[in-house]
């Protein structure tokens, strides 16, 4: 197999699967990241779940559109049965790595700690299947982990994603039209001002709240009793990947002139990182009152890009 570099570690595993597939030609994570949409907005999934990015968004919703913003375009299989999938996911292997996922991080053992599902999603690219074990880059921050085939295909089946359908792979990522990047980030602007301003939702859980909603509800929350689950959540996950998301999304907006949806995605980026060190060590309090600052700059960020 050619050289095929790794890109990752941390949880950034979308934009960094996808700069693999793309290979010499990728733009740059930055890029990748604030095409799919991920950094405008906040949800609070069934009203106790929270995650830095739009009301109503997932991964997959991201994917398409993404892709043709930066002129890429890919396959797409899912379903069918176990075996189906691996003999669709060998026969891709032959022209190269392939994206897989949404799988269901819990399963991956070759990550420490992980003995069974955790409803958490994750993407990760296929090198090669050989010896009963899948040869895999882990945007985590594994390299060419290898994986026991049982384990992959549980992982793969992605029973305990809501979002997910099973044995999902893209493939044949190819190149249709040569985009500068600031040209990719201007012809997403339209999809990020949908998001935020909620209209993309499709078949939410019942008591899902959005934006400044769900920042306000989840500071209530967390000053009430901010449970273990939750905690960890947070500060292994949520905080991590939503300051990055919209440190990305200023970095994009500024280099196309937008200095005041720049400066205010920034000052998100700041309130979501400044999370972090309150929720580890207990001081909820604060943990409340940044996230009620942060509630009026979703209303703020949308104006802006409007303007």
């Amino acid at each position: 197999m050619q050289h095929f570099p790794y890109v990752g570690s941390g949880p950034y595993c979308y934009a960094n699967a996808f700069a693999m597939m793309f290979g010499k030609g990728a733009p740059s994570i930055a890029v990748i990241e604030f095409a799919t949409s991920s950094p405008f907005g906040m949800q609070l999934l069934g009203g106790v779940l929270p995650f830095f990015d739009p009301f109503g968004w997932t991964p997959e919703a991201g994917f398409d559109p993404a892709l043709d913003a930066m002129g890429w375009t890919s396959t797409l299989t899912s379903g069918g049965s176990a075996d189906q999938a691996i003999d669709r996911l060998r026969s891709s292997l032959v022209n190269g790595p392939v994206w897989v996922g949404p799988v269901e991080m819990g399963w991956l053992r070759h990550q420490p700690g992980k003995e069974g599902p955790i409803g958490a999603d994750h993407y990760v690219v296929v090198l090669g299947v050989e010896n009963d074990r899948a040869q895999l880059h882990d945007p985590q921050g594994y390299p060419f982990a290898t994986l026991p085939m049982g384990d992959f295909l549980t992982a793969w089946r992605a029973e305990t994603i809501d979002y997910a359908t099973p044995f999902t792979m893209r493939s044949d990522f190819r190149q249709v039209r040569s985009i500068e990047e600031n040209d990719a980030i201007r012809a997403c602007l339209p999809a990020a001002e949908k998001w935020l301003s909620m209209q993309g939702a499709q078949h939410l859980p019942e008591g899902t709240l959005g934006n400044g909603e769900a920042a306000e509800r989840l500071a209530t929350m967390i000053e009430a009793e901010c449970d273990e689950d939750l905690r960890a959540h947070l500060i292994h996950f949520a905080i991590r990947v939503g300051a990055r998301r919209l440190a990305d999304a200023a970095t994009c907006l500024s280099r196309i002139g937008r200095t005041d949806a720049a400066a205010i995605a920034w000052e998100q980026a700041k309130l979501v990182g400044a999370l972090q060190f309150p929720l580890v060590v207990g001081d909820d309090a604060e943990a409340a009152a940044l996230l009620r600052q942060l509630a009026p700059t979703y209303q703020c960020l949308l104006s802006a890009l409007q303007s």
